[in-house]
């Protein structure tokens, strides 16, 4: 499942990426053979817990993919 991070908050992608222009068809973000299309892998954060991984999409939100 994929989450949009935003300093105080957890959104769905369907609320954010409906107003993308590089969303699906549905509003969701692009996934495609476990990465995001639309958007940049991060680095993992040193000495950090998550084991998800986090990318930066076109818009600059940052999306985890979530388990």
């Amino acid at each position: 499942m994929l989450v949009i991070l935003t300093k105080d908050q957890l959104l769905s992608p369907q609320v954010v990426c409906q107003s993308c222009l590089l969303a699906d068809c549905q509003g969701q973000p692009r996934w495609h053979q476990d990465r995001l299309c639309c958007g940049q892998l991060l680095e993992p954060i040193p000495d950090s817990d998550t084991q998800s991984k986090q990318y930066r999409c076109q818009m600059g939100f940052r999306v985890a993919e979530v388990e």
